[in-house]
């Protein structure tokens, strides 16, 4: 009966619109709340900003630095509100945590100029995971934007090379209101995934390796919503909508069709 509830729930949330998604969850976690982890470790939702007390700089909530209602701040490595008995990650695992949240910083800055990014690492008994997260919203005004991009990583310890496992997930949400267009919403998510053997020789290589799978993979995202999806987009909306009037476009349809029988003859 659970199962069947949880997949219920799923399907539902696939067929609602996914700008409300944080909203319809939150709904569905009320009605149902034996639901309530397994949803919110399954559905991938906007990211939500909050700012540490500590060091008054802002983070990114998820799922991987949560503990109940408490979430770690990446800046003071604390939960807030503080929970007792947390599972931390290791020295070793903390100090890539902060060196790569300093590479996703100076990529956010270079590629999205603002927005919030975070980073989480925690320990596995093989190696470790983490998860890189990115977010920008466009300032609301007629027009608005958010792009929430969330890239779960597993990193597998071999003899020289470690085994990476990467799974990216990317939330846009676009919108445009006036008088003559009325309210206008494109939103969706987009998910890929990818493996791969990388050499390694210290701490540092991690830091490389998994920066570099989440640079490719963000660009390979990008220009598959930009070409395919928009593209295609285009396209339909371009064929939909005439510019010229109708007797114009009949008419060179038909001179077009005459020349064409002409050079038959």
């Amino acid at each position: 009966m659970a199962s069947d509830q949880f997949d219920s729930a799923l399907d539902l949330l696939r067929r609602l619109p996914p700008y409300s998604t944080s909203a319809n969850l939150k709904r569905i976690c009320a009605l149902a709340p034996d639901l309530t982890e397994d949803l919110l470790s399954s559905v991938d939702q906007p990211l939500e900003t909050r700012q540490c007390k500590k060091t008054k700089r802002d983070y990114l909530l998820c799922d991987y630095n949560r503990d109940g209602d408490s979430y770690r701040s990446p800046w003071s490595n604390e939960f807030e509100p503080e929970v007792e008995d947390a599972e931390m990650p290791s020295e070793r695992v903390r100090k890539m945590e902060v060196r790569m949240g300093e590479a996703v910083e100076v990529y956010r800055e270079l590629y999205y100029e603002g927005g919030v990014s975070s980073v989480y690492f925690w320990d596995l008994d093989d190696g470790f995971a983490g998860v890189v997260l990115l977010k920008k919203v466009t300032p609301r005004t007629s027009s608005e934007g958010a792009w929430d991009s969330i890239h779960v990583f597993e990193a597998i310890d071999r003899a020289r090379t470690a085994h990476y496992k990467l799974t990216s997930t990317v939330i846009l949400h676009l919108g445009r209101s006036n008088e003559v267009l009325g309210n206008m919403d494109l939103s969706g998510n987009m998910t890929r995934q990818v493996e791969q053997d990388m050499p390694v020789q210290d701490d540092g290589s991690h830091i490389v390796n998994v920066g570099k799978l989440v640079e490719d993979m963000e660009l390979k995202m990008r220009n598959l919503l930009q070409e395919v999806y928009f593209g295609k987009a285009k396209d339909i909306v371009g064929d939909l909508r005439s510019i010229q009037p109708l007797t114009e476009a009949n008419k060179d349809k038909a001179t077009h069709q005459e020349m064409i029988n002409s050079m038959k003859r």
